[in-house]
């Protein structure tokens, strides 16, 4: 969807809630000058029309046991064929994977993977990743240190322009 389909207050609402999506609709109303009813309509369009994908909470990885982040760039065998769609498809439905981005550069994928530490790892690597016929090479980036993860998309593009009339 383009962006000039969301007004100044369809900017306001997809920000609010993204910095908070437990807000209650009386208080997404109020944060945004609206009515509470005209508020919900505009929230259910925008999830209806694919602005608004989910709600969730964001955890804490290190506190809930996975702590260990690798970044990998996957070369592959081929790439507009059915082998590919397959590779896609896998690398989907691995939970491990909390991104994965096909990217132009040395590699054709960029896979984020989250596990709770190097012998889970490589337990990954070895019994999923390099098992699937079309991976040509692999190389692995260890996180030392998060410094910046999940963090709100920068919606700064939406604003309205101001007017310069006076």
């Amino acid at each position: 969807m383009p962006k000039d389909d969301l007004d100044a207050i369809d900017c306001r609402i997809v920000a609010s809630l993204q910095a908070d999506g437990r807000l209650s609709n009386i208080d997404l109303a109020e944060r945004v000058g609206l009515s509470p009813s005209p508020c919900l309509r505009r929230v259910k369009r925008l999830e209806r029309e694919g602005y608004i994908d989910a709600y969730r909470a964001i955890l804490q990885r290190d506190r809930i046991g996975l702590g260990f982040s690798v970044f990998i760039g996957v070369k592959i065998e081929g790439h507009a064929n059915n082998r590919a769609l397959a590779f896609e498809k896998a690398i989907l439905a691995m939970p491990e994977v909390v991104a994965f981005h096909l990217v132009s550069g040395e590699a054709d994928y960029f896979l984020e993977v989250v596990v709770p530490d190097l012998e889970h790892y490589r337990q990954f690597l070895v019994t999923k990743l390099l098992d699937l016929p079309i991976v040509r090479e692999v190389r692995s980036n260890i996180a030392i240190q998060t410094l910046k993860a999940g963090a709100p998309l920068p919606l700064g593009h939406l604003d309205p322009p101001t007017s310069t009339r006076r």
